[in-house]
Order: C-alpha cells, then structure tokens, then sequence
C-alpha cells in the first residue's frame, strides 16, 4: 500500500447544497437531499525532499523536488539543509495566508501532530486535517518518512463574497480561474457553499493519494477518505456534526442519512495514547462495536433535462451552530408537535426527490416543461420551514429572506427556491428553467434590489447577486496541473 509518491498530486471537492433536511438530517431517521456544486475546493500537495531526512534525494522526481524547493512562498523558512520535516500550506488568493508546520510524532501510538510555527492565525481544519492524515498514513504506509512537503489551497470563486480588490483590476492576473480576493482569510465573507467540508476533504484525500495510492486508486479507496474526512471535519469543529457536507465532497450529489455519533466518540485526540490505532479502525471501518451506517443513496443524482441549480449571495451570513443549538433546544422541549412538523417536512422532501429523480430518469414526463409538482414540493417545504421559524425564534427563513423568496419566484421561469440547509442569512438555492434568458431575468431584479420589510430578527440583506455556482454532480476527483498555473 505504499508506492513510491509522485512530486505533485492534485485533487478537488465540491462544496454542497443541502436543498432538503436542514436540521432533519441530524436524526437518523430522517434523510436529506444533498447536492453537489461545481464550485470546488483544490489542494496542490508537492514532494520537497526525497530520501531519508536532511536530504534531496535523487531519481527521477528529484528535479520537481528542487524546482519545488527554490520556488518555496515567501516568508517560508523551509530549507534544503533541515533536518525536521516541515509542510508549508499556502492559500495564495488571501493576504499572508501561508502556515508552517514541524511534524511531531508522538510516543504511545499517539499519532503524528503538526506543530505550527510563527505567529498566523491558526487554522484548524488545515492543522487537524494534517494531524489526521498524518497520523493515518504513518500506520499504513511502509515508510514513515514524511519528508517536507508544500501543500497549496484555492478556491472556486463563489466560496467568497466578492471584495473590491477581486472584482478590480489585475484580480486574475496569475490564472483565469482563480481570483485573489485581495484580504486576510479572516476577514473574507463566506457565501455558505460548505469550504470547510470541502477543504478537508480534498486535503486528506490529496495527502492519502500522495503518500499511499495510486491517483488511480482514488475510486476504490472512496470509502476509506470519507471515514478519514468525517474524523477529521468533525475534530475540527469540535463536535460530532451531521457529515452530509463531507459526504457531498467525497460522493457527489446523493440522498443522505447521517452516521450515528458514536462512530468517532471514541477516537480521542491527536497525542493520546493509542490513537493511531482507533483512527485507522474508524477509517477501515473495522470497528466491531461501531460499523459505519452512512447511508448515500442515488449517488451523483442528476437534475432533470431543462431545469438549472443557481444561488444568490446575499452578503449577510448565519452562525449555523448557534442555531442549531436552539432548534434542538426546542425540539426536545416541545418532542410532539416537533415530531409532527419533522413528519411533515420529510414526507414532503421526499416527494420532491422522488419527482426530481422521476424527471431525471423520464425527461418526456415533463410534457408542460413548467415542473408544476416541484414548484409545489418547494412551496410546501417553505411553508413547513417558515412553521419551524415561528415555533423555535430561529431565523431559518426570516422575513427578509421570505422576501427576497417570494420576489423571485414569481419571475418568469424560476420554479422555485429554499434558504437551504440550515436557513438563516446564507445563500438561497433556486430551481429554474435552464435558459439563459432566466438569468438576464434574474440579473434585472439585483441591479437595484432592496429589502422593503422589517426583518423580525434584525437581519439585513445586502448586496444581492447571483453566483456562477451550478449544479455538479461529482465528488472528490484528480485534478490536472495545468489549470493551476500562476498560483502553484
């Protein structure tokens, strides 16, 4: 299980969106709709050193090593001449982005941790996800030699609200694809695409594949990232989450029940004794206590022939596990009529995945072209939801955005829309007709758009645009080189 790596692997995830389930697909008896966005996170891991520690090494990887070496980012004090193992992770589009990390392996089977070094701002999915990854590859690989390796991170650009250094000149001018949005990663708007998910996942699956796969391999071991991903994003956050985000970036779009929270209570921390042993049952799934029960179904489940995914920034944002907290709060206080509602929603979602996958799989059915049920399925679920605001004082679907809701859906060729996942400030996801004359539709309707009502928890709506983000079926996936040039 340990071919000699390669200098460069590139991959990818998708960020999601949760059309159906917000706060459902935290019980498992319930499920939740997921899709896939093409807007994707991407991580560069390269080989700096070769060999036994301290030294270059030879063959045929040790030119890439070196260009790799003398093209180091700056402020980097990664050295041909060291003796410890350093990983340089760089996010190039923001200011100062750039974290060193010495690898630490501890005693007891306590796993690989990363120290970081200097003074940025920690990061600690960049920093847990490391530690896992580490720590697992260590126990499976032949070599236990790290070596230093520079791991370089961008992002799609509607991840971000765009600021005025990413919309002025110059902001692409070191790759097409990729803007530099000109300040510190703190300070960026998120537009609610799932980064954090997505990030993790393209980071560990990237440093498995370079250490232990073959980039081929990357489809028989599916599986095993997504146990390795949903440690980590969990660890990370600091609590055992839902993980349909995780499973979208390593799946794709698919119907999703959550794994019970059980699974990775026992993992521990990075550093304790027997960890690596426990991190590598979880990711095996060779737990006998607690198998993995994930539930993906219909993965890279498709829109049906004529209908489109968009989604409108807002420039707001929520605090999610805030809201959470309150939602559960209630439920558990008010367990019947909350039983009812959560009844309710999820009879209503899956009808409407059950028709979109009808239209999908029998694109004649859809003889009108309007997609009449679905706008009916979007509408009861909005009615379900903005029920669940009212009863939990939880800004799910607020006024502002009930309203912003209900203005675009009555223009021509939008079937509808949903604040997705956990509602709030996010995003809003709609389902429209695929036709460019939508867009221009919808464009109209920014140019001037302005909040008319009072928010009834004191929320405001910004600047409103529509994003380039569309549907995309697929997970995790390997990636080529050539589109990152200027950046790595």
């Amino acid at each position: 299980m340990a071919p000699q790596p390669s200098s460069i692997t590139a991959l990818s995830a998708p960020g999601k969106v949760l059309l159906t389930g917000g706060y459902l697909v935290l019980d498992r008896a319930y499920t939740g709709t997921v899709f896939a966005l093409d807007a994707r996170i991407h991580v560069i891991v390269q080989q700096l050193r070769r060999g036994h520690r301290g030294q270059a090494g030879s063959g045929p990887d040790s030119k890439a090593a070196s260009e790799a070496q003398s093209a180091k980012p700056e402020g980097s004090t990664v050295d041909e001449g060291e003796v410890e193992d350093t990983i340089v992770v760089r996010s190039p589009q923001f200011v100062n982005a750039v974290w060193e990390y010495t690898i630490q392996r501890c005693e007891n089977g306590g796993g690989v941790k990363v120290i970081q070094k200097g003074d940025t701002p920690r990061n600690p999915f960049v920093e847990t996800s490391l530690s896992y990854a580490l720590t697992y590859i260590s126990y499976v690989a032949d070599s236990k030699d790290f070596g230093s390796l520079s791991v370089t991170i961008l992002a799609d650009n509607d991840y971000y609200s765009e600021t005025a250094t990413s919309k002025g000149p110059g902001s692409h001018s070191r790759g097409g694809r990729f803007v530099n949005f000109g300040v510190p990663l703190q300070e960026a708007h998120k537009t609610g695409l799932g980064s954090s998910a997505a990030l993790v996942t393209a980071l560990v699956s990237s440093l498995v594949i370079h250490r232990t796969m073959q980039a081929d391999d990357l489809g028989a071991g599916r599986d095993k990232l997504h146990n390795l991903a949903q440690a980590a994003h969990c660890a990370a956050q600091g609590k055992v989450g839902s993980g349909f985000d995780v499973a979208a970036a390593v799946y794709g779009s698919c119907l999703y029940k959550r794994f019970s929270p059980a699974i990775l209570e026992s993992v521990g921390d990075v550093g304790s004794a027997g960890f690596d042993e426990r991190l590598f049952a979880v990711v095996e799934d060779a737990s006998a206590e607690h198998p993995w029960d994930t539930e993906c179904v219909d993965f890279g489940m498709q829109l049906p022939r004529g209908m489109q995914m968009v989604l409108c920034d807002v420039e707001c944002g929520s605090q999610t596990p805030s809201m959470v907290k309150k939602v559960l709060a209630w439920r558990n206080e008010n367990r019947k009529e909350a039983d009812i509602l959560w009844a309710s929603l999820q009879n209503n979602n899956e009808r409407l995945r059950q028709e979109l996958k009808r239209l999908a799989q029998h694109p004649d059915a859809n003889t009108d072209g309007e997609f009449t049920e679905i706008q009916t399925y979007l509408q009861r679920t909005r009615h379900h939801i903005r029920t669940m605001t009212r009863r939990t004082g939880v800004p799910i679907e607020p006024s502002v955005q009930t309203e912003l809701l209900d203005r675009l859906s009555d223009v021509d060729g939008v079937i509808g829309g949903v604040v997705p996942g956990a509602g709030g400030y996010d995003a809003i996801v709609l389902l429209i007709r695929d036709d460019q004359s939508v867009i221009t539709r919808l464009n109209e309707q920014f140019e001037n758009y302005e909040s008319l009502v009072e928010d009834d928890f004191g929320g405001k709506i910004g600047n409103v645009r529509l994003l380039g983000v569309r549907h995309g079926s697929e997970g995790v996936k390997n990636e080529v080189l050539e589109q990152y040039a200027g950046w790595v």
